[in-house]
């Protein structure tokens, strides 16, 4: 909850924010009155994408630079699923995680 305390602050001195959340936490942002936010149906610590799923993470970051030119609060909920995959030291990703 303190990224959206910080988000708050930030946006209270004219600075449009978002900030990218796991489904786990997809409540915080309607809780907290968040302005902009993506929510994104990764686990925990991967809220971008599995490591080396360089596409998935373009993605969420285009995302969420597109919601800065929201003016309206705004909260995107990422419809694609888990996507387990890329390159880890050279050798496939199977399972999603490092």
């Amino acid at each position: 909850m303190s990224v959206g305390h910080v988000q708050r602050a930030i946006e209270a001195s004219g600075i449009p924010t978002v900030s990218v959340y796991v489904a786990s936490f997809g409540h915080i942002p309607e809780l907290m009155s968040l302005p902009r936010s993506v929510i994104t149906p990764h686990p925990m610590g991967r809220p971008l994408g599995a490591p080396g799923d360089g596409e998935r993470q373009l993605e969420v970051v285009r995302a969420a630079l597109q919601l800065l030119t929201e003016p309206e609060p705004s909260i995107v909920e990422m419809g694609h699923r888990w996507r387990p995959g890329g390159l880890i030291g050279g050798r496939q990703n199977v399972d999603g995680y490092s």
